[in-house]
């Protein structure tokens, strides 16, 4: 079924798109606690597997963003043409399973393989979430639709870690992966029956006139639009900066507050997983909220939001490596886990505002591409290694090191970011979105 059979459907009212976006950000959350689990689980899979951080971070990042990456544009290539509910329930399903495989791993090759193809699965699940979304909310609207569903990370990670640990710590590591995985199953199946495919381009169509409802271009002329587009490649470096930081942080936290901090798994999936739970909901929101109503004054706000979060999570990083105890290691991580999101909704805010309605999803999975791979892909693994070349001297402790390594990275993704808002000021095709 082709794009031009996918425009039937009425305009949604304004309680059923948030009832939609909804259902989507459930979806999200457990995509996103598939993916996360794997850091929750870091101690007792290391001790159980005998692997290394650096194993530890391939495992929970780069084995992933490898495949996740590769995957996504041929995924949006299809979703830019077909039904994009039916490939979004399908890669839910794939995905799932892989998750739950990953529990009768026994080494490290057989965790690497399910893990890719937990990769595989969800590179059909974001981007067209985003085009979906951005085809039931008008564009001065966005930033809340995309916020709302990218709550979908810190729910994630909630229950990923009180989840996934408070069943590791009663019944083993293997069972968590079981309980964590299984249940998106069924919610592929509520998208198939309760998502309607919308009119693509329908609330785009003032602004943007024929454009609106124009074919998607060839793959290829599509990739090399969004990096020929100054304000796309400037706001995807920066979201990839921004990701190796934050994702560098979320997969070795646990770890971190176990090794060195003194917390027990069981701490963790209480204590832990309430910190990054509440604060992530409440700083994704609020940066969607506001980048909507500061940028009808200012569209460089957009990347002014990330570029202001950054800066303050530095103190924030100095404080843990500092913090004595677990309870005040806590209370640093918090401010992180509240910033470390707020440049995901503006971005996307951005990306979709800035493409044809046709161009929207494989700009979303060009944008994940480059956030997933630099920022995935590397950051983990970059504070893993950094970790065990300081082993020697640090022991346990090396932990530290390798967090400290991770202020310079804040440092140039606050630059990106100031970059990019020069950009946004100068682009034509988002004033006239906006």
């Amino acid at each position: 079924m082709t794009a031009a059979t996918t425009t039937s459907a009425p305009r949604a009212g304004a309680s059923y798109r948030y009832f939609v976006v909804g259902l989507l950000a459930v979806v999200y959350t457990f995509n996103f606690m598939d993916r996360q689990i794997m850091s929750t689980l870091a101690e007792p899979i290391r001790k159980d597997l005998g692997l290394s951080d650096t194993a530890l971070g391939a495992l929970g990042g780069l084995t992933f963003a490898l495949f996740y990456t590769t995957f996504g544009i041929p995924v949006a290539w299809l979703c830019d043409r077909f039904k994009r509910v039916w490939i979004m329930a399908a890669a839910c399903g794939i995905w799932s399973v892989f998750t739950a495989s990953c529990g009768l791993a026994t080494n490290f090759t057989q965790l690497a393989v399910s893990r890719m193809m937990v990769g595989v699965g969800e590179a059909g699940g974001s981007p067209p979430s985003y085009s979906l979304i951005s085809d039931y909310f008008p564009a001065k609207e966005r930033g809340t639709g995309l916020a709302l569903y990218s709550l979908g990370v810190p729910l994630g990670s909630m229950l990923g870690v009180a989840l996934g640990g408070g069943v590791a710590a009663a019944y083993g590591w293997r069972v968590a992966f079981f309980a964590v995985g299984l249940p998106g199953v069924l919610l592929a199946l509520l998208m198939l029956l309760i998502v309607r495919e919308p009119k693509r381009g329908a609330l785009d169509e003032v602004a943007l006139g024929a454009d609106a409802h124009a074919p998607a271009p060839p793959a290829l002329r599509a990739i090399g639009e969004f990096f020929k587009n100054r304000t796309l490649l400037c706001t995807a470096i920066a979201c990839g900066l921004s990701a190796f930081v934050g994702y560098a942080m979320l997969n070795f936290n646990t770890a971190l507050l176990m090794r060195v901090k003194g917390m027990t798994l069981k701490e963790v999936s209480i204590y832990y997983s309430l910190v990054i739970g509440l604060t992530g909901v409440v700083g994704t929101f609020t940066s969607g909220w506001l980048a909507d109503r500061l940028s009808q004054s200012d569209r460089r706000w957009y990347s002014w939001i990330p570029a202001i979060a950054f800066a303050l999570t530095i103190p924030a990083l100095a404080g843990l490596i500092w913090a004595p105890t677990w309870q005040i290691a806590l209370m640093f991580i918090a401010i992180p886990a509240l910033l470390n999101n707020m440049y995901l909704a503006p971005a996307l805010a951005v990306v979709q505002n800035a493409v044809a309605p046709g161009q929207r999803t494989m700009a979303g999975a060009i944008l994940l591409f480059v956030l997933n791979l630099v920022g995935l892909g590397g950051g983990p693994i970059f504070l893993g290694h950094v970790s065990d070349l300081a082993k020697p001297r640090f022991g346990d402790h090396s932990l530290l090191v390798g967090y400290a390594a991770l202020g310079p990275v804040i440092v140039i993704a606050i630059i990106s970011h100031l970059v990019t808002a020069s950009s946004i000021a100068r682009d034509k095709r988002l004033a006239a979105a906006l």
